[in-house]
């Protein structure tokens, strides 16, 4: 589903020189995981994670139904990408994670309450957004080719942040979990008429190494295209967070929660096509 990206848009938090100069204030006392969620803008950027879910039903209806899914489809794949269930659910694991860790919290989120740190969060909801279109999308892919071509620096910039998130590995068994809950829920609606789990696995681990060429291509992209604006010195203070304790930390427990909706989110969907192939109510 490429639910594997599903995570980047809140993924990159890494630190800037005026982060690094401000780290030695006193944290905010009271910061919670429920103010981090309101300065990550999580509501936007689960608009946008809504909006990729109904375009992946479609195309999920095309390839499934070629006679159409008709009203039912669309309303089953409506609630699974319901935004305040999806919220909920991510906030409820990014507890999990973080809420023992009040000092962990508040910096993170002094950095993202920063004008730099709300400028990049807006920057990457506004890629995510702009590649809900097919073109630009593809015009990004080739910005990228270009600059990978002439060796732009910003390249080598781009796979630094990519290796200290390792969003690349993390993003690819995030897809491979989305895929077997996908498999998984459709076996259980009988669609497969008794395919064995280990065909199943199978054929999940057969999509790796297409999946890691997909996601490098689409991270380059993505990354591409969200900082374009920023200097080459903010970018480099960006990935300098991500190599920080804190910067690890958000990261492990952002991709935790993301793994855990969206498992959910490719599992409802399974059975719902399940269901739908087979003729039933769904």
């Amino acid at each position: 589903m490429t639910l594997p990206r599903f995570a980047l848009a809140l993924l990159l938090a890494v630190a800037s020189p005026t982060f690094a100069e401000t780290t030695g204030e006193a944290p905010v006392a009271e910061a919670s995981v429920d103010q981090l969620g309101e300065v990550l803008q999580l509501d936007a950027l689960f608009q946008v994670l809504r909006e990729e879910g109904l375009g992946h039903g479609d195309t999920l209806e095309a390839d499934m139904f070629p006679s159409g899914g008709g009203e039912e489809w669309d309303a089953a794949v409506s609630r699974v990408y319901d935004v305040a269930h999806l919220r909920a659910g991510f906030t409820a694991a990014l507890e999990q994670s973080l809420g023992s860790d009040p000092e962990t919290i508040a910096e993170i989120t002094k950095f993202f309450g920063s004008d730099l740190g709300q400028r990049i969060l807006s920057l990457e909801i506004e890629a995510r957004r702009a590649f809900l279109d097919t073109a630009s999308e593809e015009a990004a892919q080739v910005a990228a080719d270009n600059a990978a071509a002439e060796r732009d620096p910003r390249v080598d910039q781009l796979r630094r942040m990519i290796e200290a998130a390792d969003l690349l590995e993390m993003n690819v068994a995030g897809a491979l979990s989305g895929n077997l809950a996908f498999m998984t829920g459709m076996a259980s609606t009988g669609a497969y008429g008794g395919v064995p789990d280990d065909q199943i696995l199978s054929d999940i681990w057969g999509q790796e190494d297409q999946i890691r060429a997909d996601t490098s291509t689409w991270l380059y992209s993505y990354l591409g295209l969200a900082y374009h604006p920023l200097t080459e010195a903010e970018l480099e203070s960006y990935i300098a967070f991500w190599e920080s304790p804190a910067g690890q930390r958000l990261n492990a427990a952002l991709f935790s929660a993301f793994d855990t909706v969206f498992r959910e989110v490719s599992l409802e969907l399974g059975k719902a096509a399940g269901t739908a192939m087979q003729g039933r109510d769904i």
